[in-house]
């Protein structure tokens, strides 16, 4: 039998259950016969796996992404685990989780709170009970409760015996002995077969909630290929699971979330995350620009991916070095940028730090070159594997003397694939290094993204120099370096090696026009204005203002991966009569030419930022705005209804 829950568009990114709701959205049942699976049609479900770094969860999460993904549904992701490669097994801060939020509509967070929560052992339950909602549904791991796993982390009586969990929904589920049994035939030892429990609790949660499951088999048949018995085993774990759900009583309902069709417009979609489409990005504004791509960069987390991915790309002209430290890596890039190359170095914070004299160098050579910054929380070493949004103002202002760098941010996964073009765009242009600021829960979190056609991406290619562009006063024509564009400022790119344009470079300060090294203070006061009347002019679109009936008092104004929470916050709020409007900032120097008028259209303006106010600071330094900032450096993501009260607030006010 089945039941339908209507989903009214304001409801997208609703709220997430509260009190003795049901485990996702609302639904109404009907009465079944006892011998009946019952199956309940939902709107929206929340779920998050979670259990030791060990014990696959990030891969347990990423296939139900790939399976919810490949059935339609949108869908929104947020990995999260420790630092530690292997962080100490059974203890709080060794708790690794993967939550995903999909739904039948358009949603923009992976969601405030877990409908459903399968935790592998008492440290998982621990360390995720509290986001979990009364009336909340809890698969438990049963093995792993025992005397001195549970004292590892502070129980001093079993939760599943204390009463501690009567308000949640609880299946005692012994996956480990579970899986040990499924794969007895398979001879492996037990060690061997226990690491299966995941695809166990995956092949469950595919059935409760109707998942195709052909992709993961093949997964990973693909995964292991090398060893087949392997394969096998885990596929075995897979369908065992799947049969549990189907044949066990303690779950007489599965769950039916029909695909989005209606919140994606026409075109090919595949689940995309934040490193992935900047990657791609990357590779295709090389295409587009008839440019070689040449990364430099050290492995650093989160920044690390974009490494791996460009490296597989060596047919679409790409080259990647991995160098001994940031500061080779930048200078490699910077290299690539004086030679022709569409240059990229990536890092987080702390290697924007070291690479920070050179990025000053290519301030001052002219010379294209992104800097992807995927930022994470700090300072120094900080949170590595969590998100923040703290290197604005190092982006801005993090080199000697007046350096300039245009910065652009991508909002959401799929959106770094456009950044990714435009700060390219930037770059080329212009003929300037660009900052790209990501971020860790941008990098690693997912989305449906629509592959674009070759036909609708920019056209990015560049004229390089080719011959003399001076004529001096006796008639003789020479090559000036820094003689420049009269619209965009920027200066000729020269290729080494092109007969009669060799040319001065370094670090030491220009002669305007000839690029002979110069101490005259004139020229150098020209120079350093010049350089940022470039950066002020560079082409940025118009503030995109949402303000349905414009009568709205508030503006909440964002930039970067804020933009889910925002976005879902104010829909929360305009569903419940609040008139709010509501803007989101790509472009961060320059700014929009209209961001001041903006501005001053509203008595108040909330600009909510995982840091301590560094947008907030510069807006108010340079529109003399009376800002509202709202700031959170958890290392985590905004949640909806947090913001959503933060704005009711100031409407009110």
């Amino acid at each position: 039998m089945t039941s339908q829950v209507s989903s009214p568009a304001e409801q997208a990114d609703s709220a997430e259950p509260h009190g003795d709701s049901p485990p996702a959205g609302g639904e109404e049942t009907t009465a079944r016969p006892a011998a009946a699976k019952e199956v309940r049609r939902l709107d929206r479900v929340i779920i998050r796996f979670a259990g030791d770094s060990g014990d696959g969860m990030q891969l347990t999460g990423d296939r139900f992404t790939s399976e919810t993904a490949s059935f339609g549904n949108d869908l929104s992701t947020l990995p999260n685990f420790p630092a530690e490669i292997r962080a100490p097994a059974g203890t709080l801060p060794g708790v690794s989780s993967f939550q995903l939020h999909f739904a039948d509509h358009d949603i923009l967070t992976p969601g405030d709170a877990p409908d459903v929560l399968v935790a592998m052992n008492p440290a998982a339950l621990k360390a995720n009970l509290a986001d979990v909602p009364r009336g909340g549904e809890i698969i438990v791991n049963t093995d792993e409760f025992a005397k001195r796993a549970m004292a590892k982390v502070g129980y001093a009586a079993s939760p599943l015996e204390d009463g501690s969990l009567d308000a949640y929904r609880v299946h005692a589920v012994p996956l480990t002995t579970l899986t040990i049994e499924a794969l007895k035939d398979h001879g492996l030892s037990r060690k061997e077969a226990e690491r299966s429990k995941n695809m166990f609790a995956l092949g469950l949660l595919s059935w409760m909630y109707h998942r195709p499951t052909e992709s993961t088999e093949a997964f990973l048949r693909k995964k292991f290929a090398k060893k087949p018995h392997i394969a096998e085993a885990n596929v075995a774990a897979f369908r065992a699971g799947w049969n549990f759900g189907e044949t066990t009583e303690d779950f007489a309902v599965s769950y039916e979330v029909a695909p989005a069709t209606a919140a994606f417009p026409p075109g090919t979609y595949r689940n995309i995350s934040g490193n992935l489409a900047l990657s791609y990005g990357l590779v295709a504004a090389s295409r587009q620009a008839d440019l070689p791509l040449y990364l430099g960069s050290y492995p650093i987390t989160p920044a690390s991916d974009i490494l791996h991915e460009l490296s597989r790309h060596k047919n679409f002209g790409v080259r990647t070095f991995q160098a001994e430290d940031e500061i080779a890596g930048i200078g490699a890039a910077l290299g690539a940028a004086f030679g022709g190359a569409l240059a990229v170095t990536t890092t987080s914070g702390p290697g924007v730090a070291l690479k920070s004299e050179t990025i000053g160098l290519a301030v001052s050579l002219e010379l294209p070159l992104l800097i992807v910054d995927i930022q994470r929380g700090g300072p120094s070493t900080g949170l590595p594997t969590k998100t923040e949004q703290a290197d604005l103002l190092q982006a801005m202002y993090g080199r000697n003397g007046e350096a300039p760098v245009p910065i652009v941010a991508p909002k959401t996964p799929a959106d770094c694939f456009d950044a990714a073009l435009d700060a390219a765009r930037i770059a080329l242009t212009y003929r300037t290094p660009v900052f790209l600021l990501s971020d860790g829960y941008l990098a690693n979190g997912s989305e449906p993204w629509r592959i674009p056609e070759v036909d609708e991406l920019p056209d990015l290619r560049v004229q390089f120099a080719t011959g003399p562009n001076h004529t001096l006063a006796d008639g003789t024509e020479v090559f000036w370096p820094y003689k420049r564009d009269e619209q965009t400022l920027a200066r000729p790119w020269a290729v080494p090696g092109t007969p009669g344009l060799e040319h001065r470079i370094g670090g030491i300060e220009k002669q305007d026009g000839t690029g002979n090294i110069s101490y005259d203070p004139a020229n150098h006061d020209f120079m350093v204005r010049t350089r940022q009347a470039k950066i002020d002019g560079i082409d940025v679109p118009r503030l995109d203002v949402d303000d349905p009936d414009g009568a709205a008092r508030t503006l909440v104004l964002g930039w970067g991966s804020t933009y889910g929470p925002i976005t879902a916050a104010v829909r929360r709020v305009r569903a419940g009569g609040g008139r709010i409007a509501q803007a989101h900032l790509r472009h961060l120097n320059p700014f929009p030419a209209d961001l001041g008028d903006v501005l001053q259209r509203y008595d108040t303006v909330v600009v909510p930022e995982m840091n301590l106010g560094q947008l907030a600071t510069l807006l108010r330094a340079k529109y003399l705005v009376d800002i509202r900032s709202h700031t959170q450096v958890s290392g985590m993501p905004f949640k909806a209804e947090q913001l959503a009260d933060v704005f009711k607030e100031a409407i009110h006010d």
